[in-house]
């Protein structure tokens, strides 16, 4: 039982021995919700092996360090180890060699598809922006990050080959289409600074966090270099064809244009990250079939040919 084997390493953490785990939530990573004998809560990461380096781990903490300190928005906040160190590495018998980070624990709760979420896309579309402006000035020493960008589509693509995920043979004509015309379409539109850069790169619902007014931001561990508006791709996972996507863009760039403008074609470039993104969750789903994720999305591929026909009508 993995939460036994994580409660056998709390030690490596400050006034945590003797904790309880529980599995929260398996994605890429294991995220585990620690209850400490005094009390205390905390959120554990335990990351999967080979996905991202110490190099990136240590980027992307970096990063969220930076952001805290502006002090524009909640952001989580990583704890040190009993060495001083913000990542941990862990080994038993029952868990494989790899690094863990513990964060202090944020109120809220996470919104769903069924909740009025423009007045919520409002905030995160000024979350974004905000985070856009910060980047534009963002130089740490070191910084290795995954890129976002159309090499995604790809055979060996960062979170693998779309072209062998459940249930894309009956339309694989459609989703190679599709492939062609987004990479058309984005080279188009180009990487310039001012719309191509340092990202969150996972907005979804699946990663806030609402306690009545306040909104956290959480979950930076897919953050990496790639087009601003893709921010907006990823917030709308497993809910962009679903009627209110219209809605959901309209306060996105509300609260965006409030803090840094955008071009017309900028937001006409949401639109084909929304089906990027899309191309990249269905190769998600073909290499992560044991999550429950994964086995809930088995219509993807189908319904992704379908919205990607409509935006090639276009």
């Amino acid at each position: 039982m993995i939460e036994r084997a994580i409660e056998e390493v709390l030690h490596l953490w400050p006034k945590l021995a003797g904790g309880r785990a529980m599995l929260v939530n398996l994605s890429e990573n294991h995220t585990f919700r620690i209850d400490g004998s005094d009390g205390s809560k905390h959120i554990l990461r335990l990351h999967r092996p080979g996905y991202h380096s110490l190099t990136a781990i240590k980027s992307e903490l970096g990063w969220v360090a930076a952001l805290r300190a502006e002090g524009e928005m909640p952001v989580p906040r990583p704890l040190p180890g009993a060495n001083g160190a913000l990542v941990q590495f862990v080994e038993t018998p029952e868990i494989s060699a790899r690094h863990a980070v513990l964060f202090a624990f944020e109120d809220g709760i996470e919104p769903q598809p069924e909740d009025e979420l423009a007045p919520l896309f409002e905030t995160l579309g000024g979350y974004a922006a905000r985070n856009h402006i910060h980047t534009t000035t963002y130089r740490p020493e070191r910084i290795e990050r995954p890129l976002w960008d159309e090499g995604v589509l790809d055979t060996d693509g960062i979170w693998g080959d779309w072209r062998k995920a459940p249930g894309v043979e009956p339309v694989r004509d459609t989703l190679t289409r599709l492939d062609a015309r987004l990479r058309r379409d984005l080279a188009v539109y180009g990487k310039g600074s001012d719309r191509f850069g340092l990202i969150h790169a996972d907005m979804r619902l699946a990663n806030l966090l609402v306690a009545e007014d306040k909104v956290t931001l959480i979950d930076f561990d897919d953050c990496g270099f790639g087009w601003f508006a893709y921010d907006f791709a990823a917030a709308v996972s497993f809910i962009d064809d679903q009627a209110v996507l219209p809605e959901l863009k309209a306060a996105w760039i509300r609260g965006y244009v409030r803090h840094r403008p955008l071009e017309a074609a900028d937001i006409a470039a949401m639109d084909t990250l929304v089906l990027l993104r899309r191309m990249l969750l269905l190769a998600w789903t073909g290499t992560h079939a044991e999550t429950d994720l994964a086995r809930s999305q088995a219509h993807l591929a189908e319904l992704t040919a379908r919205l990607g026909e409509a935006y090639m009508a276009q």
